[in-house]
């Protein structure tokens, strides 16, 4: 039975579903006002695994991310830049899901976004007004928190901590520092609905209870995203809908930071590295690799040597598939148990690896498994026995397809006719010991797209 830490509870208890067999998965998208970052980025991959594994275990999920195309920076950016908003957030957006294909991360069954979903917003805040938990102010809409039970639980702060540590903002007219803004009055020049309390638009925190209500229903088993996102955002969320009446998410699950020098690394911060400039330096899958090697709660540190590192070990995979020929598991979508795949498995490998992720989504501890097997599975072969290293070679590949990691059988027969004058002009440099004409000729290969590898049979290069 998987297990996962409860951000509500502060301890590792079963995921409980609503109905056997069945997850409903929501998580916090991006606000589409820039480029994607490493952050976005591992919030996407580490619950992109949860959910590759889920399926795996045999489950239906249904897997839900919101895009936010309405909120301050966006209005602010898009005016800084001249265009429409629905120009910007529409460029934003499509750069967003072309880093998640390269990452290999699965399309969300649904993708609501919260300019479709302001009618709805209006009616869950009139509710609230109604129920004598939300008031308007000359700037907006907000929700009383201390008349909300249990405000505080995912912070798990009391009251008066929080309220101690609150910023003072500038509306004199609220009746707590931790009331939030559920509908925000508009000023001259911003887009705005139209609202019982005027013209505006939804606060930020009102967006994702209400979508997650409507497409995953009541008491849906998991809501996760980012660390960052735990106080107030998530607070914010249940708040509303235990002031509505209604249950919210069963288990709550934040994955932890990505640090440079051990700071977390955030927009706000200006420390981040985009996940495009990422991508164009190193293999796509290596992220998924270094995010793999750390356990979703704890911090992940980003650099040239912990790429480098993942690079190695998808190197020793990539050599596997080659070896044994292994097909590509991920070509017809996620796989969903080890059925998925034909012919004998290593049952105690299988077992461990389920036991790992069972227990709080120990990705090291699976991913050793995956690099164990590669090891047997080599070490077999070099002794003759086909059959215990085939056995544990394609075990590897089950278990690495299982996390997402598409292993690179196929990469050579890619390769083209300018790519492969390159290679032969490389190694004819290296036989010369012209080292500097063959880091030269490395560097074009890379430009376009190849990773270069150096073996004692010559430079062996495979798509990104």
């Amino acid at each position: 039975m998987l297990t996962l830490h409860d951000t509500a509870t502060g301890q590792v208890v079963p995921l409980r579903p609503r109905q056997a067999g069945k997850i409903g998965l929501y998580v916090c998208g991006p606000t589409v006002d820039g480029v994607p970052h490493l952050g976005h980025g591992r919030f996407s991959l580490v619950f992109d695994v949860l959910r590759r594994y889920l399926l795996f275990s045999g489950l239906e999920v249904t897997y839900v991310s919101n895009i936010t195309d309405i909120e301050d920076k966006i209005i602010e950016r898009a005016a800084d830049r001249g265009v429409p908003i629905e120009e910007f957030t529409a460029s934003n957006e499509a750069l967003w899901w072309e880093i998640m294909d390269a990452l290999g991360v699965l399309r969300p069954d649904e993708t609501p976004h919260a300019t479709a979903y302001v009618d709805r917003m209006v009616d869950l805040i009139r509710d609230l007004v109604e129920r004598g938990v939300a008031y308007e102010t000359a700037t907006g809409v907000y929700l009383s928190v201390l008349d909300v039970p249990g405000y505080g639980l995912l912070a798990r702060q009391p009251l008066d901590s929080l309220r101690a540590g609150a910023r003072i903002e500038a509306d004199e007219e609220k009746r707590s520092p931790l009331d939030f803004v559920l509908w925000k009055k508009a000023k001259p020049g911003e887009p705005s609905w139209d609202a019982p309390w005027g013209a505006g638009r939804p606060g930020w925190h009102t967006e994702c209870v209400v979508m997650a209500l409507d497409l995953l229903g009541e008491g849906f088993e998991l809501h996760g995203g980012g660390q960052d996102l735990i106080f107030p955002h998530h607070e914010n969320e249940r708040a509303q809908a235990v002031a509505d009446g209604k249950e919210f998410a069963r288990h709550w699950m934040h994955n932890g930071w990505v640090t440079v020098g051990g700071e977390k690394m955030s927009k706000s911060l200006g420390n981040f590295t985009s996940l495009a400039d990422l991508l164009e330096r190193s293999d796509a899958r290596a992220y998924r690799v270094l995010v793999l090697r750390s356990h979703y709660r704890s911090p992940i540190e980003v650099t040239p040597d912990t790429i480098a590192q993942a690079e190695a070990g998808l190197a020793r995979l990539d050599e596997l598939a080659r070896r044994f020929d292994l097909s590509d598991l991920l070509a017809d979508g996620p796989l969903t148990g080890p059925s998925s795949q034909d012919g004998e498995l290593d049952s105690d490998a299988v077992a461990a690896f389920v036991a790992a992720m069972d227990s709080d989504l120990d990705t090291p501890g699976a991913l050793a498994t995956v690099f164990d097997l590669a090891r047997r599975a080599n070490a077999a072969a070099d002794a003759g026995d086909d059959d215990g290293a085939a056995r544990a070679a394609r075990t590897a590949a089950l278990l690495a397809g299982a996390l997402g990691l598409r292993l690179g059988a196929d990469g050579a027969a890619e390769v083209d006719d300018a790519a492969a004058g390159l290679v032969a002009a490389r190694d004819d440099a290296r036989a010369s010991k012209d080292w500097a004409r063959a880091d030269a000729l490395r560097d074009e290969l890379e430009a376009a797209g190849w990773l270069v590898e150096d073996s004692a049979e010559g430079t062996r290069i495979r798509r990104r």
